[in-house]
């Protein structure tokens, strides 16, 4: 994406924040008209699905629903480059040596998880790219003042990013090449492996001082135990955290102990800067680049105020993969009336428990934190894996929940698993902990989705 069309998308999104509701529906209106048309035209998949549609479509209420396991079950013909294959995107993610690559010399691709009960796989193009990284700046300037800047730029203006690297992550789709592959970034921007040791974590954000901390919730909640114990000694303007959620004390615990202002995301693979926090604790929808629709189980539009049973999200930018009225799962909140900050896109909280670190046992009794996002991403990195979930059934202990992929042996893939659970709760200090396999199948929770992590208290609340 050259120069000149970033600086494009920035004016395009300074004006959407400053235009009235009724300019933003009209865009919005046009941008999902031109994707609408775009997705029958080239895949075949939506020329079905909107064969009855009108030829003009701007409002998201007259397209059919869609989901991952109806999309993945006929990727050839949901895409709309006819170069782009399902057997062609597997082989890309299953090669390690190829991530920090394009996809076919021209997009990227990340992987999510099952936790709809369906792996996905989801190709960007260069459009849908410079979307993300424009909303992105969008973001950085809601989050900081002036002064905020200033002292960052004072400081080296550096980065860190704590996050998932070396494979096909949907972090892949928005890093900087360097940092994916290996996390060596530049003089300004750095990215640590939450797979690592936190020792070795600690040691690398201590020699590079970032003024800007961006990781997962549960991994910064770690850190922060350490900037507590006096072993991490940096001093960040910023932390920005997202994937697992945090209790309202573990987000104010994080502000304390770095002294510094925090920033939420939410953002799913399909759309990975769905909504951007604000100094109220509400996060307000990119609604220029996507539509959030909560509804009930039934698919019908829930007030404002009340918690939706999932939300169907569609994705203005992308068009190599077309996303629209796209079932996500997620419960939404969204507020009433106008967020005290002033922004004009709309305000929503998401529902879900609160993820905090995983607490074990070492061989000395020790207690030993461990990040949840990561332990999932070690086990969901498995090849042959359609689903896994992980049960710690004590402080020593951890089970897993495994569904095989169709065709994939099923001792193939633990014997996959298993080593692979052993040397990351290694590397933390706990060769101790025995990881078994549950012969029970995954477990849905009760709004449908899987929980890939279940910490000790709550597998103990679904025993009894």
């Amino acid at each position: 994406m050259s120069v000149y069309r970033t600086a494009q998308l920035l004016l395009d999104i300074r004006r959407a924040e400053k235009e009235g509701p009724i300019k933003l529906e009209r865009r919005r209106a046009t941008r999902l008209a031109a994707a609408v048309s775009h997705a029958r035209t080239h895949s075949p998949y939506y020329r079905e699905l909107y064969s009855g549609l009108p030829e003009y479509v701007g409002d998201t209420t007259t397209l059919p629903i869609t989901d991952k396991k109806s999309l993945m079950g006929r990727f050839d013909d949901w895409v709309t480059d006819r170069d782009v294959s399902l057997e062609r995107a597997v082989a890309f993610t299953d090669d390690p040596a190829l991530v920090g690559t394009d996809f076919l010399g021209k997009y990227r691709v990340g992987t999510t998880s099952g936790s709809s009960g369906v792996r996905g796989i989801f190709v960007f193009d260069k459009r849908s790219t410079a979307v993300t990284s424009a909303l992105a700046l969008r973001s950085f300037k809601s989050w900081l003042r002036p002064a905020d800047v200033r002292a960052i730029v004072r400081g080296g203006g550096r980065m860190a990013y704590v996050m998932a690297l070396g494979g096909h992550f949907a972090s892949s789709t928005v890093l900087p090449r360097s940092i994916v592959r290996d996390g060596k970034g530049s003089k300004t921007v750095r990215g640590l492996s939450v797979f690592s040791p936190l020792p070795e974590i600690v040691d690398e954000l201590n020699r590079f001082q970032p003024n800007i901390l961006v990781g997962y919730a549960g991994q910064v909640a770690l850190l922060a135990g350490e900037q507590e114990a006096g072993r991490l000694r940096i001093s960040p303007r910023l932390v920005v955290l997202s994937a697992e959620g945090l209790t309202e004390q573990g987000y104010e615990r994080i502000a304390r102990v770095f002294d510094a202002r925090i920033a939420n995301s939410y953002s799913a693979t399909e759309f990975m800067s769905a909504a951007v926090s604000c100094a109220h604790g509400w996060l307000h929808v990119n609604a220029d680049w996507v539509i959030l629709e909560p509804v009930d189980a039934e698919h019908r539009p829930v007030p404002a105020g009340e918690h939706s049973h999932t939300v169907l999200l569609t994705n203005l930018a992308n068009r190599v993969q077309p996303i629209l009225r796209y079932d996500l799962g997620d419960s939404v909140l969204t507020r009433p009336d106008p967020c005290p900050c002033g922004s004009p896109f709309t305000a929503i909280r998401i529902k879900g428990r609160s993820t905090e670190a995983l607490t074990f046992h070492d061989v000395r009794s020790r207690a030993v934190g461990v990040p949840p996002g990561a332990l999932a991403l070690v086990v969901d990195m498995a090849p042959g894996l359609e689903l896994a979930q992980v049960v710690q059934t004590s402080r020593t202990a951890l089970s897993v929940r495994v569904k095989p992929a169709r065709d994939a042996d099923a001792d193939h893939v633990w014997n996959n698993v298993r080593p692979e659970v052993h040397r990351f709760l290694g590397e933390h200090g706990l060769h101790n902990v025995e990881v078994t396999l549950d012969t029970d199948a995954p477990q849905q929770s009760a709004g449908g989705k899987y929980r890939l992590i279940i910490p000790l208290d709550e597998a103990r609340e679904d025993v009894t």
